[in-house]
């Protein structure tokens, strides 16, 4: 039976850090993911694309036409939470392009120094929304229904490092409603543990992303963020200052932009920055 915790420990915070570090050498099965196979050719070049979790569907989608037109090029991802992946570049780690679910942890990169220049731009826009398991037959239909004693466990990401975290924090400040709600709080390591956990049935309630709801079948929608309560959703990537496939990442992140990318980005809900 899987357990809830109500906040999460420094070694999960590192787990994301730690298993990008090692895909410096290797990659890890448990958050690296390639979206083919290798070819066993010897040539291929391998572009490192650390993404928030949020995007994990999309990308590979998008890294599958990207390799389509480059056979040479082997594409690598690791997904987790923005914050994890923020500290692990910091530390080190092995990465070429950077998509993020917040400006925050661009922004710390680039006070940093670790971003290459010119090479920054917002990508995508998303919402936050509120969510129940498909079956739910508790009477949630309002961010306000929350208070109510229907509501147990709330399942939130944890806002330390993980941008729908600090999303959900101001939302509820905004409605005058954080104190109540961190009671009821249980907090995941990413977008998708929060979504897993609502599926599941382990949390009656939980606050996603828009484009992580669509993709589920054993979640529903009850009502969705407004935009005056939290800052705008937007996605910033950028090419890292240390890359070795220098060309080849800047070659990617313009290739997020093409028409057959923004349309893979609608079709999962993601709407183009502007």
């Amino acid at each position: 039976m899987f357990h809830l915790h109500r906040t999460l420990t420094t070694a999960a915070l590192l787990t994301g850090a730690l298993l990008l570090l090692a895909g410096c050498g290797g990659q890890s099965a448990a958050t690296s993911i390639s979206s083919s196979a290798s070819s066993g050719a010897g040539e291929q070049k391998v572009l490192h694309v650390s993404a928030a979790a949020s995007l994990t569907n999309v990308m590979q989608d998008i890294a599958a036409d990207y390799e389509k037109q480059h056979p040479d090029v082997k594409v690598e991802f690791n997904f987790g939470s923005s914050g994890a992946l923020q500290q692990a570049i910091e530390n080190g780690g092995n990465a070429d392009v950077f998509v993020s679910a917040a400006q925050k942890q661009m922004n710390a990169l680039e006070k940093a120094g670790l971003l290459a220049d010119g090479t920054r731009a917002d990508l995508l826009v998303n919402d936050v929304v509120l969510i129940v398991p498909k079956d739910s037959k508790k009477n949630i239909a309002t961010f306000e229904d929350l208070k109510g004693s229907a509501v147990q466990h709330l399942a939130l990401g944890e806002p330390k490092g993980v941008p729908v975290g600090q999303y959900s924090e101001e939302i509820f400040t905004k409605m005058n409603m954080l104190d109540a709600m961190k009671a009821k709080a249980v907090y995941g390591s990413d977008v998708r543990q929060v979504l897993a956990w609502v599926e599941g049935g382990e949390a009656d309630v939980g606050l996603v992303y828009a484009t992580d709801a669509a993709i589920s079948d054993g979640v529903k929608v009850v009502a969705k963020a407004p935009a005056d309560t939290h800052k705008p959703i937007i996605y910033p990537a950028a090419v890292l200052k240390d890359s070795k496939q220098m060309d080849l990442a800047k070659d990617f992140t313009q290739f997020l932009r093409n028409d057959t990318s923004e349309a893979l980005f609608e079709k999962y809900g993601f709407t183009m920055a502007k």
